[in-house]
């Protein structure tokens, strides 16, 4: 299984197509990660707030793929912001993901209410600055708190993985992270929760290339070269996540399927909604 990458701003090689891993525990967690590698998985996503990095580092291992193959992402917990603490909580991912660096590291949610990010997005610029990782991101962020990483900085996320599906498009949010060079990774990217795969355009186009209505919500993310971290420890369904690429949906296709939008009010509010 041959999965295409894209090169972010900074020119690290980014697979389009990732595992997810939230609820992914314990040895089934790890054998799911393991069987994922060896279908041909490269990025593999998790996150400290997970409580799962022991299970995913064991389950890289265990796929005897060389850990130089894999990109290993994961996530900065909200309990975890501020300069010393985002340090200190890299660190600790590392070891328990048995690993002497992190590939790309996340703020996984802004949490306003804290007034950290900005700490914690100089110490993920730190640990860049010192190799420790390669590409320095956010989760979760919106237009004015990317700005506001920018402002202190001057220097923009290379990633911001956002709720993003045919049901929830982002399309102001991702073409000014377009502009400013931010690659846009979907969570969620099946659109399950809005009912995306039993919609009757998307279930139209799936008999229409004889895929899945999962995979026909995964194309049109991939196809736009977002990213994608689908989740599964089901083996089959894991190379079903990844088999898009023998296909492209027509502009007419895109434009149907742009019907299905809910609008940037839909989505989760990271100035609101916030995560520990």
């Amino acid at each position: 299984m041959d999965i295409p990458s894209v090169r972010l701003e900074n020119g690290f090689e980014l697979p389009l197509v990732g595992l997810g891993t939230s609820q992914l525990m314990g040895r089934p967690g790890s054998a799911a990660v393991a069987t994922a590698i060896r279908s041909g998985y490269r990025l593999v996503d998790t996150a400290t707030r997970y409580s799962n990095e022991l299970s995913v580092g064991h389950g890289i291992r265990a796929s005897g793929v060389d850990r130089s193959e894999v990109v290993i992402q994961t996530k900065l917990a909200g309990g975890d912001q501020g300069f010393d603490e985002a340090i200190n909580a890299a660190t600790q991912s590392a070891r328990r993901l048995g690993v002497d660096h992190l590939d790309v590291y996340l703020i996984h949610w802004p949490n306003p209410s804290l007034g950290q990010t900005v700490e914690s997005w100089k110490a993920l610029l730190t640990l860049a600055d010192e190799g420790f990782i390669k590409v320095a991101g956010v989760s979760n962020f919106t237009q004015g708190q990317l700005q506001s990483l920018y402002d202190e900085t001057g220097r923009w996320p290379a990633l911001n993985q956002i709720q993003c599906s045919p049901a929830l498009a982002r399309t102001q949010l991702r073409e000014f992270m377009a502009e400013k060079g931010i690659h846009a990774q979907a969570w969620h990217p099946s659109g399950r929760k809005e009912s995306v795969p039993g919609d009757t355009t998307v279930i139209k186009l799936a008999r229409k290339y004889g895929k899945s209505p999962t995979q026909i919500a995964l194309r049109w993310s991939v196809q736009q070269g977002i990213s994608v971290i689908p989740k599964s420890a089901h083996s089959g369904r894991q190379v079903e996540n990844a088999d898009l690429f023998d296909f492209a949906l027509t502009d007419d296709d895109l434009a149907e399927l742009a019907q299905l939008d809910r609008g940037e009010r839909a989505a989760r509010d990271s100035g609101v909604y916030e995560e520990y």
